[in-house]
């Protein structure tokens, strides 16, 4: 085991913004970067594309939707590092807006990637949190209270009882208003992405909430991050932020930030995220 160097980890890196994190902490981060890809390949190549640029990260392979990979994961690092400081949940996914698939398998399949597995490596991997720890969860402004119309689930997301088992059922229950069509009946709108960014936006408080309550003293930080809308594959190469500037808030979450469990926008500027989004939006 490696002798207490720091450690950090981007999921979902090999490409895009999360790239360009793992690029951002490998030029200012005293420690140990992970660059972790499903795709071997891919995350190996992207991994010698920054050496290349005199960088030097450590890969390890990473699906977030499989267990196993997850675990095996959180075991090396146990075994290899004993322990974790900055954990950056990057990893996502998005239909695009021409894309052919049912709404109600959109639905199933984006909330069981970008929440539910987040929602995994969260578990398998705060235990590893050292003291003083940080958590960035990258969310979105599609992740912001008010993009669900219905008050009342407002309301319950929102509230300050809620926890992780009533967060899921909530995530469950757009799942089955989706697959029986009544997601605008409902209240949760038309967007799946909406939805499950909402979603991570609200854990984010749910798990400050529990960090704050159960261990204090280990002073570990979660927040949630609109990156901006970035050129990436995600957004069709239609976002007008370089993937570098779309890493700027995160990085400063994981390295400069002094808060805890707040809703951050692409400028660093924390937003209430229940009240509606300000002019400059």
């Amino acid at each position: 085991m490696s002798s207490m160097r720091k450690v950090a980890v981007v999921t979902g890196s090999n490409k895009g913004i999360g790239f360009a994190i793992v690029k951002g902490l490998c030029q200012k981060y005293d420690g140990d970067v992970y660059l972790t890809a499903r795709d071997v390949g891919r995350g190996q190549a992207a991994v010698e594309a920054l050496k290349k640029l005199g960088f030097n990260p450590l890969f390890h392979q990473l699906d977030i939707t499989d267990q196993e990979s997850v675990n095996a994961f959180k075991d090396y690092l146990k075994s290899k590092q004993g322990g974790l400081d900055v954990l950056v949940n990057n990893a996502a996914i998005a239909f695009k807006n021409n894309a052919k698939e049912p709404f109600a398998l959109q639905a199933k399949e984006t909330i069981r990637v970008n929440y539910f597995a987040t929602l995994r490596i969260c578990e398998a991997l705060f235990p590893l949190l050292r003291q003083n720890g940080r958590v960035v969860n990258v969310s979105s402004s599609c992740g912001h209270l008010t993009q669900i119309p219905s008050a009342d689930l407002r309301a319950k997301l929102k509230s300050k009882n809620l926890d992780v088992p009533a967060l899921n059922q909530l995530m469950e229950a757009f799942v089955k208003s989706a697959e029986e069509n009544r997601n605008m009946e409902d209240g949760w709108g038309t967007s799946a992405y909406v939805v499950s960014k909402v979603g991570v936006s609200a854990l984010s408080f749910v798990q400050q909430r529990v960090f704050d309550a159960e261990t204090p003293t280990r002073n570990i930080a979660v927040n949630s991050v609109h990156p901006g809308y970035v050129d990436t594959d995600m957004t069709s190469h239609k976002g007008p932020l370089t993937i570098e500037e779309g890493a700027r808030a995160p990085l400063f979450l994981a390295l400069e930030a002094d808060f805890k469990g707040k809703y951050v926008w692409k400028d660093s500027r924390v937003l209430d995220w229940e009240e509606p989004l300000p002019s400059y939006y």
